[in-house]
């Protein structure tokens, strides 16, 4: 009797997209969106400014280190109430928002940092800070016992600080994937019941095509003949 073979299914991860597909679809997705923010944002260029906190005549030299500090702390405060804005050409909120100083922990100087479309801004901004300590120090240098000077003017950039596109396709790229991995690990596992009910059917669909089986003929009991008299 011819019997029918049993049908055999693929494995579950060749019958539907594995899992791990998630994590090069992440990566392509950061990569193009990281990589389009980069085209598309405007460049960025940064100009530093230097001052440096000097004693006056019969003043304690460690002073200038301690008004550093506090000088560092409120300059953008000091250059919106003075005239930077008019040196900057820029609005107060601007000057908050991109200027930024920052001190030595050992030395009594400032470095003033202006961020801006264009190179030529981001300098007026910094020197425009800058002088805006200066003329600070020098109305209140009676009552302080110190000034601030001009150590170093801002120098022109000629390259911007913002990332480049291909820098922001690798950064959204890693984004991206770092994204992905948590999604699977985070994702549970889905079961397929299609599968397992084909397959719990697989040996009921065997044994009913296997040929019948066919009972042993009785064996015929044996019986003592009658004695003749």
């Amino acid at each position: 009797m011819n019997t029918t073979p049993p049908r055999t299914f693929p494995p579950a991860a060749l019958r539907r997209p594995g899992r791990w597909a998630v994590l090069p679809a992440a990566v392509l997705a950061g990569a193009v969106l990281g990589g389009g923010y980069g085209a598309l944002k405007t460049p960025q260029y940064a100009a530093v400014s230097y001052v440096i906190v000097v004693p006056a005549e019969k003043s304690d030299p460690a002073a200038a280190l301690g008004f550093a500090q506090a000088y560092g702390r409120v300059a953008t405060d000091i250059a919106v109430t003075g005239d930077a804005q008019v040196w900057a050409g820029v609005t107060a909120d601007t000057l908050r928002k991109s200027v930024q100083a920052a001190t030595s922990p050992d030395a009594p100087m400032i470095s003033i940092t202006a961020r801006a479309e264009k190179p030529a801004k981001a300098v007026s901004m910094a020197d425009g800070v800058a002088r805006a300590l200066v003329l600070n120090s020098t109305h209140v240098a009676g009552s302080t016992g110190v000034k601030v000077v001009q150590f170093s003017r801002a120098t022109k950039p000629v390259a911007p600080v913002s990332p480049s596109a291909p820098l922001s396709a690798l950064v959204g790229g890693c984004a991206g994937g770092l994204l992905g991995g948590l999604v699977l690990l985070v994702r549970p596992k889905r079961s397929s019941p299609r599968g397992e009910a084909r397959h719990s059917r697989q040996p009921a669909a065997t044994t009913a095509t296997s040929p019948a089986a066919v009972p042993a003929p009785a064996v015929a009991s044996h019986q003592p003949e009658p004695e003749a008299v």
